[in-house]
């Protein structure tokens, strides 16, 4: 039988040398990279059966990550690995396109599980959240709505806000983006009115507090 191709994702070195400890035993590991651009680009090279990542991830957090491999690469599985317990974040997670989401500290051998149930079809949520995740759906809360702030913008203004946040200059960001600088001023600008937001630092706060960097 043919072994699953399974594609990394962290800004931790050491946490990927465990994972790639971890899945090698039933898979080929095609890649490890350290940040969501660089998983996005590897992703569409190798075009891996299976997707490893974290939410907090610099450039490009995997949240945002995911939605763009869900369009490039919808053939391609996606399991969530993170330390956020939240059951906003998992169903986020979901809504992205991932088909797993499991927390850091859960038992090694529950990652096993979930990459089997993944890539059989199945979605697999670690079971210390299922009940949170439900009532989180059921019932969402005032945090909830917040969240959906930022939800609501578009691709490219959460990749600016992202970027603004983790003190990249205009410039830079332009640079990342590939686009220009007054098209960068105009997403920043168009951010601060969405979210009712006037400074450059209560923007990193926003992002920061909302899982939107890898800070």
């Amino acid at each position: 039988m043919k072994r699953p191709r399974v594609l990394m994702a962290d800004d931790h070195s050491l946490i990927l040398a465990g994972l790639r400890k971890l899945v090698e035993a039933e898979c080929d590991v095609v890649g490890a990279v350290e940040d969501g651009r660089a998983l996005v680009e590897a992703a569409q090279r190798l075009r891996p059966d299976l997707i490893l990542l974290d939410i907090s991830m610099p450039l490009l957090n995997g949240l945002d990550a995911a939605r763009q491999l869900r369009k490039l690469l919808p053939e391609s599985k996606v399991i969530f690995l993170t330390m956020h317990a939240s059951p906003t974040y998992a169903t986020e997670a979901f809504q992205a396109g991932a088909s797993g989401y499991l927390l850091k500290r859960s038992a090694a051998s529950e990652l096993g599980l979930a990459i089997k149930a993944v890539l059989q079809g199945q979605h697999y949520l670690t079971p210390s959240l299922t009940k949170d995740v439900l009532e989180s759906v059921l019932k969402p809360s005032t945090g909830e709505a917040v969240k959906a702030a930022s939800s609501s913008l578009t691709d490219r203004q959460r990749e600016v806000l992202q970027l603004v946040a983790e003190g990249h200059g205009t410039k830079e960001i332009a640079t990342i983006l590939n686009v220009s600088v007054k098209t960068v001023e105009f997403h920043k600008a168009r951010i601060m009115q969405h979210l009712d937001i006037h400074t450059t630092a209560d923007l990193t706060k926003y992002a920061i507090a909302h899982g939107l960097t890898g800070l």
